[in-house]
């Protein structure tokens, strides 16, 4: 299970928490989404989570399977299953994607990974979310579109196969062709892994119709202020957020 007991957060060298004594749990297998409009705090909980090096905890904790990782790095919280579908993956020139996802297995792993079964899987991920197989010698995300960089995101999550997932935005900058694709590969990938738990974090519930949600959080001032199923997610959508916030 991952869960956030209590927590507030804030920017280091700040004097606000951004987070306000959030508490979510997440059980094998479920579905969660959290909803807001800009400013409330929901890609911070996103990085929170894992670990980035801008954010300070201030209080509370966060636990997987019981066992705090508030003072882990996040490569410390990788190896344990984590896995952030970042909102704007990051470009990093003259490391190419199969290397940066090679090296990342290697580390899961603490083996070396047998490099034709790597090839052989990663291209048939590949296939699988629609990316030509000549990305893999390119430097990660350097070029890539919007959609091609959130494809090579799920690309990632379906080789290192984590336990805990958090799409953030994972819809933003995708054409309806490509959210699909994307969703697609999420939801099959749930079927195969019935444990897996996932924290799906959006504006809008477009993307909601296509990965359901068993619970659906509104966010606002850093702290969930209700919670319900897909229906909440649809009320937003019609009336917009005045209700939630402060």
């Amino acid at each position: 299970m991952l869960e956030v007991k209590n927590l507030s957060a804030k920017v280091k060298d700040s004097d606000i928490n951004i987070l306000n004594k959030l508490s979510l749990k997440i059980k094998p297998g479920e579905v969660h989404a959290i909803m807001g409009p800009n400013g409330t705090g929901k890609s911070t909980l996103s990085k929170v989570i894992m670990g980035h090096y801008s954010y300070e905890v201030t209080s509370g904790d966060i636990l997987i399977d019981s066992e705090s990782i508030k003072d882990l790095d996040t490569d410390e919280r990788a190896k344990k299953g984590l896995f952030l579908c970042m909102q704007d993956p990051t470009v990093i020139e003259g490391v190419s994607n199969s290397e940066f996802i090679r090296t990342a297995l290697n580390e899961k792993s603490e083996e070396k990974v047998n490099l034709y079964t790597f090839m052989k899987d990663i291209e048939k991920s590949m296939d699988e979310v629609s990316l030509d197989s000549n990305m893999l010698h390119r430097s990660l995300n350097s070029g890539f579109s919007g959609g091609e960089k959130k494809k090579n995101e799920i690309l990632q999550l379906k080789c290192l196969k984590p336990k805990y997932i958090i799409l953030d935005e994972i819809d933003s900058g995708l054409d309806v062709d490509s959210l699909k694709i994307v969703s697609k590969n999420i939801n099959n990938y749930l079927k195969e892994n019935k444990e897996t738990s996932v924290l799906i974090i959006t504006h809008y519930p477009r993307i909601l119709e296509y990965i359901k949600p068993d619970y659906v959080h509104i966010l606002s001032n850093g702290s969930i202020k209700t919670t319900g199923d897909m229906s909440l997610a649809k009320k937003v959508e019609k009336d917009g957020y005045g209700d939630y916030n402060e």
